[in-house]
């Protein structure tokens, strides 16, 4: 989890080297959930398929949150680098019904993504309330964790692409550091490998509300 956070963070920082008076580093947390979504696969018992109802436990250890760096090219257009570290429990009539000790991708679903945002800068209160719109392409990097009879699968793997979007409005607190809030959705398609032989493949859709806070550089 440290190499990936560290990955997002130095792309980045990577990304605004050129311009760092217009870059701003936003950390956040939030409620998250995710809507149900189909599983197949195959292990060593056998092979599987049903529609999960995930949980996204937020506040459980490890906890959601989000790191994400934006270089501002003007007061409009802005570019930059996420890491969304989301997270997916199948729940317990899930695991029951078919078997699994534990079906989860939750240190975390992490997404890794380059994305685009759109501002309206010194909107309401006295200038202070910007509110912007952004999206994003890149990977999904999850912790595997799936167990069922005799074979435990607990690891990082890359397992498909995904997308981001977000829509929100920051509070400038002073010309350092300001507070936002938005709503955030990734959607990511997921194919991995199971210890013991086999795969499955799952896609997955996540829904937010975040809140966290911005230092301006």
């Amino acid at each position: 989890m440290q190499r990936i956070l560290t990955l997002a963070t130095g792309l980045g920082l990577a990304m605004t080297a050129p311009a760092m008076a217009d870059f701003e580093l936003s950390i956040y947390t939030g409620f998250q959930t995710a809507p149900h979504s189909r599983v197949e696969g195959e292990d060593s018992t056998g092979e599987f398929s049903f529609l999960s109802e995930w949980e996204g436990r937020p506040f459980e250890a490890p906890p959601y949150y989000g790191v994400r760096g934006t270089w501002w090219r003007n007061e409009n257009w802005g570019f930059g680098a996420e890491l969304n570290h989301a997270k997916v429990y199948a729940d317990d009539d899930t695991l029951d019904d078919n078997g699994f000790e534990s079906f989860e991708l939750t240190d975390g679903l992490n997404i890794i993504t380059a994305n685009i945002f759109y501002r309206w800068p010194n909107q309401w209160l006295k200038g202070q309330i910007t509110p912007y719109v952004g999206g994003g392409v890149g990977i999904s990097v999850p912790h595997v964790d799936v167990e069922r009879g005799p074979d435990k699968t607990f690891e990082y793997q890359l397992t498909g692409p995904a997308v981001m979007w977000a829509a929100g409005a920051s509070f400038d607190l002073n010309e350092t550091w300001a507070l936002f809030t938005e709503y955030k959705g990734t959607f990511s398609s997921n194919e991995a490998d199971l210890d013991g032989g086999g795969s499955f493949e799952t896609d997955i859709v996540t829904n937010a509300i975040n809140f966290g806070v911005t230092y301006k550089f």
